[in-house]
């Protein structure tokens, strides 16, 4: 038996806590304030609404809802997934509420919106009554706002077609459907979805809403970055969803909602930004809104208007 070596190095544990990285000057935005945020946010209490401006912790809530622009999350404030970015709260959800999409699409005639942003937790308990919920809304919007476009950010309905071709059929003006990350990172970045899965959800759109004398559907997405990926896996998830037809795409930094979630791994720059954005342009992307603070219905409007839909 070998003879055992002493040793005197001594191994230095740093047991003092780790000081946060400080932000950079390009993700710092102002606190929200102002007489039409706390406007928008009476409201939305007196109708028990949620936005996902507040349940995901979005660092635009300030600029974007005393422009009059939110985003209405519907089917609850509890998600069925554990998505490892995501600052949503996860649980068991409590029964649809039936009555929501008449409470959101009176809020949105009581703004005066022109263009409504409406998403939801995951439903992976009732797929069909999640799709049926947006194609409520969408008809309730159309009778109390006439002439307000619709916009759908939706979940995957975990790939059951009906439930897709129900809100397809509804025909909102743009639907959009986030991609999120890279395949490499679905399994700790997006539990309970799938890359493929998602990507046919976005073609499939495309491809059964173009019969219609309208003509095909706007389609949108959206990709966080910072969470581990490297730039080819993101350009090849740009040239899949170009392949798709997608029109639009909106590429922003990933924050890290608590200790809880998947750590970032760093910071994208503005110029590396811009990279990706004239990237996905050449690719043929009808619009592409790249920046830190970018987050999916970012400047939901002006990408209405490079789309031609405003």
């Amino acid at each position: 038996m070998a003879p055992l070596v002493q040793s005197d190095a001594l191994i230095q544990i740093d047991l003092s806590p780790r000081k946060p990285v400080a932000k950079p000057e390009w993700l710092k935005a102002r606190a929200p304030m102002g007489e039409t945020f706390h406007d928008l946010k009476k409201l939305a209490r007196e109708l028990n609404l949620h936005t996902v401006c507040e349940s995901a912790h979005c660092p635009n809530i300030g600029e974007c809802w005393n422009q009059k622009t939110a985003t209405f999350m519907m089917l609850g404030n509890l998600c069925t997934r554990r998505c490892g970015f995501c600052a949503v709260p996860k649980g068991k959800p409590e029964p649809i509420d039936h009555a929501e999409p008449s409470r959101v699409a009176y809020a949105i005639a009581q703004l005066g919106l022109q263009h409504a942003v409406i998403t939801s937790v995951n439903r992976d308990d009732d797929n069909l009554g999640a799709a049926q919920a947006f194609v409520n809304v969408i008809a309730e919007i159309r009778r109390l706002a006439p002439g307000c476009r619709v916009e759908v950010l939706t979940p995957d309905f975990q790939g059951v077609p009906e439930a897709r071709q129900l809100v397809v059929a509804a025909r909102p003006e743009i639907l959009n459907h986030n991609i999120e990350t890279v395949p490499r990172l679905y399994r700790v970045a997006k539990s309970g979805g799938r890359y493929e899965r998602s990507l046919e959800f976005l073609a499939a759109a495309k491809r059964e809403s173009a019969a219609h004398e309208l003509g095909p559907i706007v389609t949108k997405t959206g990709i966080i970055v910072g969470m581990g990926e490297e730039m080819h896996e993101l350009l090849g998830v740009f040239r899949d969803l170009a392949d798709r037809k997608v029109d639009i795409l909106t590429i922003g930094q990933y924050l890290r909602p608590s200790r809880d979630h998947l750590p970032m791994s760093r910071f994208y720059t503005p110029d590396e930004f811009a990279f990706l954005k004239h990237e996905a342009l050449a690719m043929g992307f009808r619009h592409v809104e790249s920046g830190p603070l970018v987050r999916s219905s970012y400047h939901a409007h002006e990408q209405a208007q490079s789309t031609g839909l405003a």
